[in-house]
């Protein structure tokens, strides 16, 4: 069985905290997702946590679809 991490909304505010995901990596979960709400995209975090981790997979929980064009999507997703 894999285990991840569902990290929630960080708002207006990113508050996600650095040794925390690294943390989260060395306890050997396979996981760590984001989502997005008003205020804070998922994409943004999720690549920040990619920059701090090497081992575990790194997942959107929610993109809000509607807000984006099918271009903006792929292009965001690319960048990752």
């Amino acid at each position: 069985m894999k285990l991840g991490v569902a990290l929630g909304y960080s708002g207006a505010e990113f508050s996600i905290d650095a040794d925390r995901i690294r943390e989260i990596e060395s306890l050997g979960y396979a996981s760590i997702w984001t989502s997005e709400a008003y205020g804070s995209d998922a994409v943004s975090p999720a690549a920040w946590i990619l920059a701090l981790t090497s081992r575990i997979t790194v997942g959107t929980a929610i993109m809000q679809m509607p807000a984006r064009t099918p271009t903006m999507a792929a292009m965001t997703a690319m960048t990752l």
